[in-house]
């Protein structure tokens, strides 16, 4: 099973859109394995947009997601990075296809509500950077045989 990192980002949070994108990402058949709502510390988004760094928008990127809670969550599933990012959408909400989270619930790059992980070295990173091993729980969900063939 493969993990990936999803933030709820500030707007997300303060629109009281956590619920709804935490439902859509479980009925698409992804497994919770570890969640908590936290305020954003400048050197912890730092790290995590370190990629970024240099950039002209990088200085917003952190500023942003520092502003107010998050809530990050780490889910699991059969091709978890490729079935998040589907279901979250492009980057630019109005370039997301329609019935994507950013779609129906965004307008511009900067307020696009979620963060999902674009690979699976990016997922091993920030999963490591936003989580401790212990953070973690193992469990399976019955009705996974009638998501998953085998």
């Amino acid at each position: 099973m493969e993990k990936s990192l999803v933030i709820i980002k500030p707007d997300g949070v303060q629109r009281g859109l956590v619920g709804e994108i935490l439902g859509r990402l479980e009925r698409r058949g992804l497994r919770l394995v570890a969640m908590k709502m936290q305020s954003v510390s400048p050197e912890l988004a730092a790290r995590h947009y370190a990629v970024h760094q240099g950039k002209p928008f990088y200085d917003g990127l952190v500023s942003y997601i520092s502003s107010s809670p998050v809530v990050v969550l780490a889910v699991e599933g059969n091709k978890a990075i490729e079935a998040v990012r589907q279901t979250v959408g492009a980057t630019n909400p109005t370039a997301a296809a329609p019935g994507t989270i950013r779609a129906d619930f965004g307008l511009e790059i900067g307020r696009n509500l979620i963060h999902a992980s674009d690979g699976p070295e990016t997922a091993a990173q920030e999963l490591a950077l936003w989580f401790g091993p212990e953070e973690f729980v193992s469990w399976s969900r019955d009705g996974e045989r009638w998501v998953y063939e085998k």
